[in-house]
């Protein structure tokens, strides 16, 4: 991994929290530095850990985030809605890959009812590994993204 600079973001509610434990130990054992956002086996809510992780990306606490929640879209749910933040549920390599590469997602979300242990890992190696293609089409779509959030776009419905 290329990756030892980056200080990841890592949360989960009670339902991903042995994924997030997991992960986080992986990646300190790839040297990278890890912020737990929480998670443990006590009932949470996943939008407290979502926010967390959302919130400590977006101010550039953490340059990526990890959210587990029982099946990933919870979490991705939360997260899109702290400003800067673009999260995607990933359960296989190429969505990793595509995600980085096309949306320049900032936050994984991976759903510990869903994903095993190692693809889980797979898919988040992947996640860290990839850049965003940020020339090109792929640049001016995440641009939209941003107009939107910021309330500068306003598409209009077209007809057929």
């Amino acid at each position: 991994m290329g990756f030892r600079a980056l200080i990841i973001a890592i949360g989960s509610d009670h339902a991903g929290y042995r994924l997030k434990a997991e992960l986080a130990e992986r990646l300190r054992q790839a040297g990278i530095e890890v912020l737990d956002c929480g998670g443990g086996p006590e009932r949470s809510d996943y939008p407290e850990a979502a926010e967390r992780v959302g919130r400590s990306v977006s101010t550039g606490q953490a340059q990526r985030g990890v959210l587990v929640c029982g099946s990933g879209i919870g979490v991705a749910i939360a997260a899109n809605k702290v400003p800067g933040i673009r999260a995607a549920t990933i359960g296989e390599p190429l969505s990793a890959r595509l995600c980085r590469e096309h949306n320049d997602v900032n936050v994984i979300c991976l759903g510990e009812r869903l994903i095993g242990p190692e693809m889980a890992w797979e898919c988040l190696r992947i996640f860290l590994d990839t850049n965003h293609a940020s020339d090109g089409r792929h640049a001016v779509r995440v641009s939209q993204i941003q107009d939107i959030e910021n309330g500068g776009l306003s598409f209009q419905p077209r007809n057929g």
